[in-house]
Protein backbone atom coordinates (compact mmCIF):
# COMPACT_ATOMS: atom_id res chain seq x y z
CA UNK A 1 0.00 0.00 0.00
CA UNK A 2 1.17 3.49 -0.78
CA UNK A 3 -0.65 6.69 0.02
CA UNK A 4 -1.66 8.80 -2.94
CA UNK A 5 -1.75 12.42 -1.86
CA UNK A 6 -3.71 15.00 -3.80
CA UNK A 7 -1.17 17.07 -5.75
CA UNK A 8 1.52 14.54 -4.65
CA UNK A 9 2.18 16.50 -1.46
CA UNK A 10 1.72 15.21 2.08
CA UNK A 11 -0.52 17.63 4.00
CA UNK A 12 0.47 19.50 7.13
CA UNK A 13 -0.46 17.87 10.42
CA UNK A 14 -2.93 17.37 11.94
CA UNK A 15 -5.45 15.92 9.51
CA UNK A 16 -8.08 13.20 9.65
CA UNK A 17 -8.20 9.63 8.38
CA UNK A 18 -11.47 7.86 7.64
CA UNK A 19 -10.72 4.14 7.76
CA UNK A 20 -13.24 1.92 5.98
CA UNK A 21 -12.81 -1.83 6.56
CA UNK A 22 -15.13 -4.12 4.64
CA UNK A 23 -15.95 -7.58 3.41
CA UNK A 24 -17.87 -7.77 0.15
CA UNK A 25 -20.70 -10.09 -0.86
CA UNK A 26 -20.46 -12.25 -3.96
CA UNK A 27 -22.81 -9.92 -5.86
CA UNK A 28 -20.78 -6.80 -6.56
CA UNK A 29 -22.52 -5.91 -9.82
CA UNK A 30 -22.20 -2.13 -10.31
CA UNK A 31 -19.67 -1.72 -7.50
CA UNK A 32 -16.66 -0.82 -9.67
CA UNK A 33 -18.60 1.88 -11.51
CA UNK A 34 -19.92 3.43 -8.29
CA UNK A 35 -16.47 3.22 -6.70
CA UNK A 36 -14.96 5.15 -9.61
CA UNK A 37 -17.71 7.78 -9.49
CA UNK A 38 -17.45 8.33 -5.75
CA UNK A 39 -13.65 8.54 -5.89
CA UNK A 40 -13.82 11.25 -8.55
CA UNK A 41 -16.36 13.25 -6.53
CA UNK A 42 -14.47 12.86 -3.23
CA UNK A 43 -11.12 13.86 -4.73
CA UNK A 44 -12.73 16.96 -6.26
CA UNK A 45 -13.84 18.18 -2.83
CA UNK A 46 -11.64 20.90 -1.37
CA UNK A 47 -10.99 19.09 1.92
CA UNK A 48 -10.02 15.70 0.49
CA UNK A 49 -6.26 15.20 0.83
CA UNK A 50 -5.78 11.74 -0.70
CA UNK A 51 -6.22 8.05 0.05
CA UNK A 52 -4.64 4.66 0.69
CA UNK A 53 -6.14 1.36 -0.36
CA UNK A 54 -5.55 -2.38 -0.04
CA UNK A 55 -8.16 -5.11 -0.50
CA UNK A 56 -10.65 -4.82 2.36
CA UNK A 57 -9.36 -1.49 3.68
CA UNK A 58 -9.73 2.00 2.25
CA UNK A 59 -8.44 5.09 4.05
CA UNK A 60 -9.35 8.59 2.93
CA UNK A 61 -7.61 11.66 4.33
CA UNK A 62 -9.33 14.96 5.10
CA UNK A 63 -8.27 18.37 6.35
CA UNK A 64 -11.13 18.90 8.83
CA UNK A 65 -14.15 17.20 10.36
CA UNK A 66 -16.28 19.70 8.41
CA UNK A 67 -14.85 18.27 5.17
CA UNK A 68 -15.66 14.74 6.34
CA UNK A 69 -19.20 15.81 7.16
CA UNK A 70 -19.57 17.41 3.74
CA UNK A 71 -18.56 14.09 2.17
CA UNK A 72 -20.81 12.15 4.56
CA UNK A 73 -23.78 14.27 3.41
CA UNK A 74 -22.95 14.11 -0.31
CA UNK A 75 -25.90 12.68 -2.28
CA UNK A 76 -23.79 10.30 -4.38
CA UNK A 77 -21.98 9.05 -1.27
CA UNK A 78 -25.32 8.43 0.47
CA UNK A 79 -26.54 6.52 -2.58
CA UNK A 80 -23.36 4.39 -2.60
CA UNK A 81 -23.71 3.61 1.13
CA UNK A 82 -27.33 2.51 0.72
CA UNK A 83 -26.47 0.28 -2.26
CA UNK A 84 -23.54 -1.11 -0.29
CA UNK A 85 -25.84 -2.11 2.57
CA UNK A 86 -28.40 -3.64 0.21
CA UNK A 87 -26.04 -5.48 -2.14
CA UNK A 88 -22.27 -5.16 -1.96
CA UNK A 89 -21.19 -5.61 1.67
CA UNK A 90 -21.41 -8.47 4.14
CA UNK A 91 -19.77 -6.22 6.71
CA UNK A 92 -18.17 -2.83 7.09
CA UNK A 93 -16.69 -0.73 9.85
CA UNK A 94 -15.89 2.95 9.50
CA UNK A 95 -13.58 4.81 11.88
CA UNK A 96 -12.51 8.45 12.01
CA UNK A 97 -9.08 9.21 13.49
CA UNK A 98 -7.13 12.41 13.99
CA UNK A 99 -3.60 12.04 12.59
CA UNK A 100 -1.10 13.92 14.75
CA UNK A 101 2.08 12.24 13.58
CA UNK A 102 3.02 10.56 10.31
CA UNK A 103 6.10 9.42 8.44
CA UNK A 104 6.57 7.44 5.24
CA UNK A 105 9.33 5.34 3.76
CA UNK A 106 9.42 3.84 0.31
CA UNK A 107 12.04 2.92 -2.28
Amino acid sequence: MRTLWKNNVAPPLPYYAVIFISEKNEDINGYAEMDEQTMQVALALKGCLGYSSVPGTFISYWDTMDSINEWRNNDLHKQAKEQGKKQWYKYYHSLICKVEHSHEFFK
